[in-house]
């Protein structure tokens, strides 16, 4: 059975105001989570804002949070890069820093095929000793990964899990059905909204970006799902809801993923645990009206006084 399972927040990356990462700030965001229970971090994937980091600073994010959780969970680590060959040398750096895990896209601008992106795949796990997580998120790279694909891959032991943020429910239902004689592949939903259904279905994990918010509210929410009780497990996902839509704050005045990841990072900077809601260039901050109405979605929550 992998050791990979539960909820696996994508970490954040804290920014100060001259748009360098703010290590303390980082620090604080790991042992929040780690006491909030979580059972892995994924570092530098869309929430950690990765892809406007270059190889130096990714390095020494990886390092940090590695060294902050001292192998107390397993560490993923995003190595997202448009070609197969830059993938490579990105994963080949996480896997000497010492992650557990690696976790790949497609490629993007680039425009490719289907059995290509198989490749894609093939070639980056035959140059590595760590496994190989795949991550769907079309909406970032331009290309959904089939189903046939996901279960290819998993089925010849190239990849040893998904994560699932296409917003395609239907297709992740399929996977979990196809490969539910597996019990050495994993299957995680990037859902905040979705999470109870997807355990239901028999999800092995969950990557939610709101985790960085309330890890306790998403580690509960486990909890009870692996107890079966969906009643309790339904209530805690509602709760959650409601604070989610803390992410509609900003639109349409930035961008959907500055909305997202900055809506995290304003509630994570009320709550005391990181210093600034600066965002990566050129997506924009939340500004003060923004940041009134997610404390009130963060209050309302019962996450501050």
């Amino acid at each position: 059975m992998t050791i990979f399972k539960g909820v696996v927040p994508p970490v954040i990356t804290p920014l100060t105001e001259n748009h360098e990462v703010d290590y303390p700030s980082l620090t604080r965001v790991v042992e929040h989570l780690i006491d909030g229970g979580v059972h892995g971090l994924f570092v530098l994937g869309s929430t950690g804002e990765v892809i406007f980091h270059d190889e130096a600073a990714r390095g020494r994010i990886l390092d940090h949070v590695l060294k902050i959780a001292g192998g107390r969970v397993p560490v993923l680590a995003g190595v997202i890069d448009p070609t197969t060959d830059r993938t490579i040398a990105r994963a080949r750096a996480a896997q000497a820093a010492g992650v557990d895990a690696v976790v790949v896209t497609a490629p993007f601008y680039t425009r490719t095929s289907q059995p290509e992106v198989v490749d894609h795949f093939r070639y980056v796990r035959e140059a590595l000793d760590v496994p190989v997580v795949a991550y769907d998120i079309p909406v970032c790279v331009n290309i959904k990964l089939a189903r046939d694909s996901v279960v290819t891959l998993a089925r010849e032991g190239t990849i040893i899990g998904l994560k699932d943020s296409s917003g395609d429910d239907g297709a992740f239902r399929f996977c979990l059905l196809d490969l539910a004689d597996r019990p050495d592949v994993f299957l995680m939903t990037g859902s905040e909204i979705m999470v109870d259904t997807a355990l239901m279905l028999g999800a092995h994990g969950v990557v939610p970006g709101l985790a960085n918010v309330d890890p306790h509210g998403y580690v509960r929410l486990w909890n009870h799902a692996q107890a079966g009780d969906w009643t309790a497990a339904r209530a805690e996902q509602e709760r959650l809801c409601r604070l989610f839509e803390m992410v509609w704050a900003a639109l349409p005045r930035v961008s959907p993923g500055a909305a997202g990841v900055g809506s995290f990072k304003t509630a994570m900077q009320a709550m005391g645990l990181i210093s600034t809601n600066v965002m990566a260039r050129p997506q924009r901050r939340l500004d003060a009206a923004d940041t009134a109405r997610i404390v009130e979605r963060v209050r309302a929550a019962g996450l501050m006084g």
